[in-house]
């Protein structure tokens, strides 16, 4: 049995490797990229007047969501999403500002118009498509992990503590939706735990607290590089999706934004700033607008 004092302090050291503060970087690179990209003023000149008139596109973000956004030692929100953005805006030539928030904040902060876009590793799915608009950029699935030697299915996790990152679609969908299987089949439910972010997530999971997790592919497998084999995915990747920006719900600002994207796309960067993170596994050819699907 673990004493108060030894939790906290297992507790502290977990959390260090989760958040990347460990000299062992090898993993992945957790250092931001810089990408060589020419402005293109066709593409600048579609932007809203009034956007493009600020010089500057403020981004809402949620850390950490690593390799998405997360924080690094210096504080700065660092990851995929946050260099794509970055380069994309150099090809309408505009600067970036990511601001923090929490992840149900921001469409509504959209909506508002006091953030631009948001880049938080979105999944792009019809409902969501009703509140804002939506440029595709990576395709993402759901994996699940445990504590290595464990023996949880996924398909078949009935009783068992699943963490979850509270208002993803693990939490709003997938996992209620297993739930819902077991209760079907005369089962007990899973007993779904929500953290506020993911480090807390996986967090739970080393400690104990939580059986199993389940969170978007790219995330779970950077804990699982992150974590030096403490953890390991189960179950096959569910339910591919697209992730998205969204915007204002007809502003004319996705649009343009897709166009940057695609030419990131078409003359490499985008690859270079995904294989940087580790999640080209992910990446999409053509970048649209509201890709969800039936």
């Amino acid at each position: 049995m673990r004493s108060p004092g030894m939790v906290v302090a297992l507790a502290a050291v977990v959390l260090a490797v989760v958040t990347g503060c460990t000299n062992d970087e090898s993993a992945l690179d957790t250092k931001p990229i810089t990408v060589d990209v020419v402005a293109q003023p066709d593409i600048a000149a579609r932007l809203p007047a009034a956007v493009r008139a600020t010089g500057v596109l403020v981004v809402g973000s949620n850390p950490p969501y690593q390799p998405n956004e997360f924080k690094n030692r210096d504080g700065e929100i660092v990851g995929f999403d946050i260099d794509l953005v970055r380069a994309m805006a150099q090809v309408v030539g505009m600067r970036v500002r990511v601001v923090e928030s929490e992840f149900a904040k921001i469409i509504p902060a959209i909506q508002a118009g006091t953030f631009n876009l948001g880049m938080s590793a979105f999944t792009d799915t019809l409902e969501r498509e009703k509140q804002v608009d939506f440029v595709t950029y990576f395709s993402a699935g759901v994996q699940w992990a445990q504590r290595t030697g464990d023996t949880i299915d996924p398909d078949d996790a009935c009783g068992r503590r699943v963490g979850v990152k509270a208002t993803t679609v693990q939490d709003t969908q997938e996992v209620p939706a297993k739930s819902a299987a077991c209760t079907a089949a005369g089962k007990a439910p899973i007993r779904k735990i929500k953290f506020d972010n993911q480090d807390q997530t996986v967090n739970a999971l080393l400690l104990g607290q939580v059986d199993a997790l389940s969170a978007d592919s790219p995330v779970t497998a950077y804990a699982i590089k992150k974590t030096d084999g403490q953890l390991e995915p189960i179950g096959p990747v569910y339910d591919a999706a697209p992730y998205g920006i969204p915007t204002a719900k007809g502003s004319g600002l996705a649009e343009p934004l897709r166009d940057a994207l695609q030419y990131l796309i078409d003359h490499g960067q985008y690859a270079t700033i995904a294989n940087h993170w580790g999640v080209g596994a992910g990446m999409i050819r053509t970048a649209v607008v509201n890709g969800a699907e039936e």
